[in-house]
């Protein structure tokens, strides 16, 4: 009977397995066959004339733009000037950014990261971040409001001298001038500065006055997004799902997040010195920096129209009759590089959100930074970052088991005293303080070392969810990303293994029914560990082994010593 049941487990089991890979390979191909139906201006595969046309901004989407005052002979010319523009796309490309901007606005449209791959098995495909088709709209605008701006309800048209613009082979820089086509009595060159190795773009505005009056308009910079999620972020139903939204930062808090649904509830609206604007995703980011020295009006926002705003207005530029000016801000618009982002502006770097154990995530991951530079793997980084922390508490955790291979090695006397005054509760009680003054045993003494550990490996945790040097990093054999769920669920069940086995070197506990709980919890976590990232399951994992060899090794030496007493 024993037999049979344990080979029906078997059978279970196995069908099991076969069914999660078949799920997964599935999922895998539905999800690769959605992103190859999604049009890319950026993909180069694609004949010019089947590119998809820029979607012209709705007569009812007025609200998405910054409320200044509008010139309507400006608004209308530059509505002339669009219907006659014939081609709107110019395609930028440097080592490390692609970007597609429509010259209606001279917004981004579309912005994909050559160095960061959409699919780790296609190298041919770029992340794509910005992006305006039917699935997702996550567009960068910028332009000129006020009494003698140039953006409106329809947008300044500009021309290019060239449809495609490269970085050089040994240039550092790329800068690439559009020139306004409307009418009016300045001439307005928008000019995109591009820098080998860097995702920070810088947008600048060049501005002459050939007029009698004085000029003034004001800088804005806005990040539109729907609330869709990102086409290449994990949406199983056990799956992480990290922050998406809106986040700033201001002198009372230092990264102030909106999520979506926060947004269509109340709208946020600030002057604010400095700063920066930012709309946030697992991994990666864009933001609006502008003029540190300056105080700029910062909102978030969701519109009628159901797209998510981030934006800031800056202080009037003016120009007397005859005088040169610019006024600009950057754009960056990659990975969540914490060391580059914290270059670029106060508190940006918060954006790699540890929560608020930051204090902790924050050491730990500079020190997996430093043993990744040495050993060359993200997996191996782990492992050995994993093993200096269990040593830094090593006296600590060695409390904690000593104290419960001494409540094991009790254990026999505590069910008799359960036995002998099962009818009294408070003899019993009694009974149990009595022995463990007399073992010199605290009940206690192995709660609180792992109480204390317990804020360390929570912030390993986030750190090594929230890493992006972790997306796409190969760790051996079937593991090549360390980011996504092990596709073979290894990792998983031998975590859950190495937990049952840490029971078994627990006493139970005395209430059966929690003893029950316990039994099932290796089971409970190997289940919810099949879609954590493999970087998270292999920490987890050499956790339990040190904890387990540790726990082994200190049950032995009192075993040992109680056989020789």
């Amino acid at each position: 009977m024993d037999l049979q049941r344990t080979l029906l487990i078997g059978a279970i089991a196995v069908l099991s397995f076969m069914l999660l890979t078949e799920w997964v390979a599935f999922k895998d191909a539905r999800s690769s066959d959605s992103q190859q139906e999604t049009a890319r201006i950026l993909s180069g595969d694609t004949p010019a004339a089947e590119l998809p046309e820029p979607a012209a901004m709705p007569v009812d989407a007025a609200d998405e733009l910054p409320s200044l005052p509008q010139d309507p002979a400006q608004q209308a010319a530059a509505e002339q000037s669009a219907d006659t523009n014939a081609s709107r796309i110019v395609q930028l490309r440097s080592d490390v950014l692609n970007l597609a901007i429509d010259l209606h606005g001279g917004d981004i449209i579309e912005l994909s990261l050559p160095q960061h791959l959409e699919e780790q098995d296609n190298p041919d495909r770029p992340f794509v971040l910005l992006e305006q088709n039917d699935k997702l709209t996550y567009i960068a605008r910028s332009g000129l409001l006020g009494p003698d701006g140039i953006d409106g309800n329809g947008r300044a048209v500009y021309n290019s001298a060239a449809a495609q613009y490269e970085l050089a082979e040994g240039a550092d820089t790329l800068v690439v001038d559009l020139h306004y086509q409307g009418e009016g009595n300045a001439d307005i060159t928008k000019r995109f500065t591009l820098r080998r190795g860097d995702y920070l773009v810088d947008v600048q505005y060049l501005v002459k006055n050939n007029g009698a009056a004085r000029w003034q308009a004001n800088l804005f910079g806005q990040i539109k997004r729907g609330s869709a999620l990102p086409p290449s972020q994990d949406t199983a139903a056990m799956g992480l799902q990290p922050f998406l939204g809106i986040a700033t930062t201001t002198p009372d808090d230092r990264f102030k997040k909106f999520g979506f649904d926060d947004l269509q509830d109340e709208s946020f609206k600030a002057q604010l010195p400095g700063g920066w604007i930012a709309m946030i995703q697992h991994y990666f980011l864009s933001a609006w920096i502008p003029n540190a020295e300056q105080t700029h009006t910062y909102s978030a926002r969701a519109t009628r129209s159901g797209a998510n705003i981030a934006e800031f207005t800056s202080p009037a530029l003016m120009l007397d009759p005859g005088q040169s000016g610019s006024v600009g801000a950057g754009f960056y618009a990659g990975p969540k590089d914490q060391y580059r982002l914290k270059d670029i502006s106060p508190y940006l770097d918060l954006s790699v959100d540890y929560g608020w154990l930051w204090w902790i995530a924050q050491p730990l991951f500079w020190l997996l930074t430093k043993i990744q530079a040495l050993v060359g793997n993200w997996g191996v980084a782990i492992i050995l970052l994993t093993v200096l922390i269990k040593a830094a508490f090593y006296r600590l955790s060695a409390a904690s088991y000593r104290s419960m291979a001494n409540m094991r090695r009790v254990q026999p006397k505590m069910m008799d005293i359960r036995e002998q005054y099962a009818d009294d509760k408070q003899k019993q009680s009694q009974a149990m303080m009595d022995l463990y003054r007399k073992e010199k045993i605290n009940p206690m003494g192995g709660c609180l070392p792992i109480l204390v550990q317990m804020p360390v490996f929570i912030g390993l945790y986030w750190m090594l969810m929230e890493s992006v040097e972790l997306r796409h990093a190969p760790f051996f054999l079937w593991i090549s990303d360390l980011s996504v769920m092990d596709p073979y669920f290894v990792l998983p069940l031998l975590m859950g293994a190495s937990m049952w086995f840490m029971q078994k070197l627990n006493p139970p506990p005395p209430d059966p029914m929690q003893a029950k709980i316990m039994q099932w919890m290796p089971i409970m976590f190997t289940f919810f560990f099949l879609w954590f990232p493999a970087g998270l399951v292999l920490y987890w994992l050499v956790n339990n082994l040190l904890s387990i060899a540790q726990q082994y090794w200190i049950t032995r030496q009192i075993e040992k010593a109680d056989a020789a007493a």
